[in-house]
């Protein structure tokens, strides 16, 4: 037998299998989205027909249909791009940390970019998207290395139940600092108490577009740190053997999730739990490796949002509900579920 006659080496089959599987899962979650997406755009306090969506995309905005749809398009777009953001951060920070409880809502990272903005909008007179964007990403920044170094205190470092109690206590107190900036302040305090819900339905072409480059440096970031996080799966120890620098893909890693959800926190106010829920779900699907695991969250956490945010207008017609209540309905029993799991020390 020649070399070129030998059979395959063993398990290719499995691999090759396996990698169909997570194409048509792929392909699945593509479909999906863009059924939601439809459906985001037709369903509402109207629904509306074929021919208004058409015209609306053609720039018309006759009629109260039309005029919907125009409203719709940007709030949807908002939706997808906010989903994949904070579904991508979640799964970073949990290969980060190693912490399955990791999600920028539990670990305070949100309220930390959220106390940013309203200071920014208080007392430096912010008013776009860009400006929100960038003290977002700077008050999460320092909320996150504020939580993990406070999570790092004492035996065991930074286990993943202390992560979650110093997330959850600066979250709190961070809640109460938003409170004092905004009381004295009756001419911004409904506008910041409605955006405090989290929502998307203030989406616009503009602020969207706006807050894009931050999404899509932070997206890329993540996306060229995933060989880093298996390799931090791993172990600190075993990853430095591989030849990992540690502390750098740990750094650079953060960064990019850090970037993704002050941005969006920007725009669509504090969304929690999408990026808790979404990771674990596509781990079940597509395994740990971040190669596949990231793109997956990106396209689950856009489906989801985009789902909540479809319900949310469903459930309580002519009215809506934000689709920052309709996620914790969503993740508030799925976080439960995951603190009682007996193995919850470590991904």
């Amino acid at each position: 037998m020649t070399a070129t006659d030998a059979p395959p080496a063993p398990g290719a089959a499995v691999l090759r299998a396996r990698k169909r599987g997570r194409l048509l899962w792929l392909f699945g979650l593509l479909v999906a989205l863009v059924a939601l997406m439809f459906l985001s755009i037709t369903v509402g306090s109207r629904n509306v027909q074929w021919p208004d969506i058409v015209a609306a995309l053609g720039g018309s905005a006759e009629g109260f249909d039309q005029a919907a749809v125009a409203k719709r398009i940007p709030r949807t777009l908002l939706a997808v791009v906010a989903g994949a953001a904070l579904g991508v951060s979640g799964a970073v920070m949990q290969g980060v940390t190693r912490n399955p409880l990791a999600d920028p809502g539990i670990l305070g990272v949100n309220m930390g970019a959220s106390l940013a903005v309203v200071t920014g909008i208080a007392y430096f007179g912010l008013t776009t998207a860009a400006g929100f964007a960038w003290v977002a990403i700077v008050g999460a920044t320092i909320t996150a290395v504020f939580v993990y170094v406070i999570g790092s205190l004492g035996r065991g470092g930074a286990s993943p139940l202390k992560l979650a109690l110093a997330g959850t206590a600066t979250s709190a107190a961070l809640t109460s600092f938003i409170s004092a900036v905004v009381l004295p302040r009756n001419d911004i305090a409904d506008d910041v108490r409605s955006w405090q819900i989290g929502g998307v339905g203030g989406g616009t072409f503009d602020s969207v577009t706006q807050v894009l480059p931050f999404l899509v440096v932070g997206m890329a970031v993540c996306l060229l740190s995933a060989y880093g996080l298996d390799l931090l799966a791993l172990g600190d120890d075993l990853a430095a053997g591989l030849g990992a620098r540690v502390a750098l893909a740990r750094g650079v890693a953060s960064l990019g999730a850090v970037v993704l959800c002050g941005a969006t926190t920007a725009v669509t106010g504090p969304i929690g739990f999408v990026g808790l829920v979404v990771p674990h779900v596509c781990r079940l699907l597509v395994g740990v490796g971040h190669r596949w695991l990231l793109p997956f969250s990106a396209l689950a956490g856009a489906a989801l949002l985009t789902a909540a945010d479809v319900a949310g207008r469903i459930v309580a017609r002519p009215g809506e509900v934000d689709v920052g209540i309709v996620t914790a309905l969503i993740g508030a029993p799925f976080f439960i579920y995951i603190v009682r799991r007996q193995k919850v020390r470590s991904l």
